[in-house]
């Protein structure tokens, strides 16, 4: 039997190898790569034609449908860049044949011996392939230049499209009204139909599916708010038994009080309408009627509790603008009804576009929902939601005030004359991009609360990342950053389409802009891409982790076996740091796209600049990238370099700024900072030694000012146990003993408060002790009295410089007999400094 099975294999496979062997030697064989790519990227360019006069066609179909023109433009821009690879596809025969054509070289000339026959045969044919390519290519250039101009017509189609939106005018008379008044009544009948039969169809035939979509989107909906309230339970209610919370959790409680059960009810609106659509619940006219109430539904409620975040009615402590409660009431009623009327605005359009009623209704519904929510930006306007410092309602600020005038007026002016397009589009910028920007504003603000020093770590996120992956404040502050620009990233990410949208633009619009950004921005000679620079930063993070990574490995199991010396231990390892982080990026910059021959000609410019006067900068920027790589020093530190003693408060690629401990900030070129000696008192710790010089009159015990002296630095509560203080006999001095109180601080930079205490201390104990300090000999003053410069006497100016001139020479000729010395004064002090 194992027999039998082996032979059946192995005939299996001879027959595989016997069915294969054709197409290995078709394989094989050399096949004319250019008349291939000739025909197969003609028959693409050809096929992209035929696409591109459909398209036009369907432009001339539908210049009134913005939606659909918007589609059709990127189709276009997919046709163009399909041309763009299929001209690409060439450029590889097109050196090849340039090259081999550059080592046929030209044909012999009259005269000249002939070649062989193979070699003109050879350049004729690479010749006339490079013709057909070229034709190829003329093609494709003259179809890519008839898209973009297709693609400039639907733009310039959809610009012309809403000016006239806006600036459209209806008549505005008795005759509107009256025609208003009967096409309400016959419409209304037919909405009451439409309506009561697609009711009776689903209580008949799809009451089960009815049901099982609304649970299911009920279900998600509740998924969603109850995994919301359990990760910011205290932040979907503000707490009424809490006092004055802070601004930072005020904001937290009203973005999220805002943002979870707004997209809670989202999501059971969303999830309704899709499974009522899988089911096939919907009809065709009631689909975007339901549609449209849904989003009405959405966005009203989304205004309300937004509204309500902001301007906390009834608990004034959480409010995040300081008004009156009675003023926030009355705003949140009139931000409220604006989005109510504005959604009804918007709901009976769809529901008179779906059944083809009248214009003239259109047109009366807009002109009523427009000078209503007019009217309610200038109430707005009217409101005193202040207090001025008589305890009197204060009015907003003027140009707030004369602001939402203006709009108002506006609204109200172009509905009554007629301008009922651009009406409707001011008044649903005030309601929905409003609505939108604030919501966005509040972001902001907590993004910037939650970046501030110490604040993530106070709410209940910081908290948990603390607990969870145990990171101390320095570390938590770090992770705020990160959660802050995170938080700016998603606010700008959600709420710029959304603006863009009530602006005009269509979804299609913004996948077309994403697309460009993630596939190349061309900046004079040179594309980035979005994807391409988030992918040389991978690449760059991977090399910066593995030249870490080596480096501990070269240092901790390679040398550190070796017994090698710390110094050069330590600048293998650097230099090592610096290789591996140089190829790295070099990597990193040819992962996202950059040519190096661009980078070449701005390196010849600035080694151009630099052998013009450019050294200083350069050798200060070098000196930068040192420090800031090799970190002798770092923000914080106390340094000394030269005569400049103070803290570094900031380190850049060209200076380095310190202050001073009279508050001076010195500016140091990074340059002199690397080749100059440079102290550090907090190196790697703050651990340092305070020395303090005392001088002790003669006739008193040393040793027992010794022992006092060690006690009171022992006695210190700053002063380290270990390295323990130590008291030091210096010095006799002539008129004192002079000692050192040596004593270790785990701040250095508390010394002189240290210092302070420990003066009074000695000073203190020496008085009770009775021991006196020696006080340094006085200098008895010089009271010669110094020739006066006369004033405004040239005559006596120049006997004086004379005099001078005389003394100056008496005093440097030598002395002919020995002078006589004076009586030593025992008043003067012969040297020695006396310190206490």
């Amino acid at each position: 039997m194992p027999r039998t099975i082996l032979r059946s294999c192995l005939a299996l496979l001879l027959a595989v190898l016997v069915a294969l062997a054709p197409a290995v030697a078709t394989a094989q064989q050399p096949a004319a790569p250019g008349s291939s790519l000739v025909s197969q990227q003609r028959a693409a360019i050809d096929g992209l034609a035929k696409s591109t006069n459909d398209l036009e066609k369907r432009i001339d179909a539908n210049a009134e449908d913005d939606v659909r023109l918007v589609e059709i433009r990127l189709q276009l821009e997919e046709v163009a860049r399909d041309l763009i690879d299929s001209s690409v596809a060439f450029r590889p025969r097109l050196a090849e044949i340039n090259d081999r054509i550059e080592r046929l070289g030209p044909p012999p000339v009259d005269g000249a011996p002939p070649e062989s026959e193979i070699v003109t045969a050879e350049r004729q044919s690479l010749t006339a392939e490079k013709a057909e390519i070229n034709a190829t290519l003329g093609t494709a250039e003259d179809l890519s230049i008839r898209v973009n101009n297709l693609i400039t017509r639907i733009t310039e189609i959809r610009r012309d499209l809403f000016s006239r939106l806006l600036t459209r005018r209806y008549d505005i008379n008795w005759t509107l009204m009256s025609e208003v008044s009967g096409a309400f009544h016959e419409t209304s009948g037919s909405v009451y139909r439409s309506v009561s039969a697609w009711l009776r169809f689903v209580t008949n035939f799809k009451l089960s599916s009815v049901l099982g979509a609304t649970l299911l989107a009920l279900a998600a909906a509740a998924v969603l708010l109850l995994g919301g309230r359990r990760m910011f339970g205290h932040l979907i209610e503000p707490d009424p038994d809490r006092q004055e919370p802070s601004y930072l959790s005020r904001l937290s409680v009203a973005f999220w009080s805002t943002l979870l059960p707004s997209a809670a009810l989202w999501v059971f609106l969303g999830a309704t309408f899709f499974f009522f659509d899988y089911f096939q619940v919907l009809r065709g006219d009631i689909r975007p009627m339901l549609a449209a109430l849904f989003g009405v539904i959405g966005l009203v409620f989304f205004v309300h509790r937004l509204g309500s975040a902001v301007l906390s009615p009834r608990l004034p402590e959480w409010r995040l603008i300081p008004v009156q409660s009675n003023a926030a009431s009355k705003l949140l009623w009139i931000m409220s009804a604006m989005a109510a009327f504005s959604g009804l605005d918007f709901l009976l359009s769809v529901v008179y576009e779906t059944l083809n009623a009248p214009v003239s209704l259109t047109v009366g519904e807009a002109l009523v929902a427009t000078v209503l929510i007019g009217l309610l930006v200038v109430m707005s306007g009217l409101v005193r939601p202040f207090v001025g410092d008589d305890g009197r309602p204060r009015a907003w600020p003027p140009t707030v005030r004369f602001t939402l005038y203006a709009v108002g007026l506006m609204t109200i002016v172009a509905a009554l004359l007629g301008y009922i397009g651009l009406a409707r589009f001011i008044s649903q910028q005030v309601v929905w991009t409003g609505a939108v920007l604030a919501t966005m504003y509040i972001g902001f603000l907590s993004s910037r609360a939650v970046s501030e020093e110490g604040a993530f770590s106070g709410t209940a996120m910081g908290q948990r990342f603390q607990r969870w992956f145990k990171l101390d404040d320095a570390a938590l502050d770090q992770v705020s950053l990160v959660v802050s620009i995170l938080i700016n990233v998603v606010v700008v990410v959600v709420g710029l389409p959304l603006i863009l949208f009530q602006w005009g633009f269509q979804p299609a619009d913004i996948v077309a802009w994403m697309y460009r950004i993630a596939t190349g921005i061309q900046i004079g000679s040179f594309t980035l891409s979005l994807t391409g620079i988030l992918w040389g930063l991978l690449v760059f993070a991977l090399g910066f982790i593995l030249t870490r990574w080596f480096q501990g490995w070269l240092d901790g199991s390679v040398m550190a076996r070796g017994r090698v010396d710390t110094g050069v231990r330590n600048s293998i390892r650097t230099v090592v740091g610096y290789a591996g982080l140089a190829v790295a990026g070099l990597i990193g910059l040819s992962a996202a796209g950059i040519d190096f021959s661009n980078l070449a000609l701005i390196a010849g410019g600035l080694s151009l600049g630099i052998g013009f006067g450019l050294q200083n900068v350069v050798s200060n920027f070098v000196s930068g990238l040192i420090l800031l790589a090799e970190r002798p020093f770092k923000a914080g530190d106390w340094v000394v370099a030269g005569a400049v003693s103070g803290t570094v408060k900031k380190i850049s690629v060209r200076a380095t700024e310190i202050e001073t401990f009279q508050r001076q900030t010195v500016i140091l070129p990074n340059s002199e900072l690397i080749n100059g000696a440079v102290g550090n008192w907090t190196h790697r710790n703050k651990l340092g030694r305070v020395d303090i010089p005392v001088a002790v009159a003669f006739g008193v015990d040393a040793r027992k000012a010794h022992a006092l002296l060690l006690d009171l630095a022992a006695g210190h509560p700053l002063v380290l146990k270990n390295p323990e203080p130590f008291v030091a006999f210096t010095a006799f001095a002539p008129t004192s003993m002079n000692f050192e109180m040596r004593v270790f601080l785990a701040d250095v930079t508390n010394g002189g408060g240290v210092q302070n205490d420990l003066r009074f201390a000695i000073l203190e104990a020496f008085q009770r002790e009775g021991i006196p300090i020696a006080v340094p000999a006085q200098v008895p003053p010089d009271l010669t009295p110094k020739p006066r410069w006369p004033e405004d006497d040239e005559k006596a100016e120049a006997e004086l410089a004379d005099e001078l001139k005389r003394r100056e020479a008496e005093r440097l000729k030598p002395a002919g007999r020995r002078r006589r010395r004076s009586k030593p004064d025992p008043t003067e002090d012969d040297g020695g400094a006396n310190m206490a």
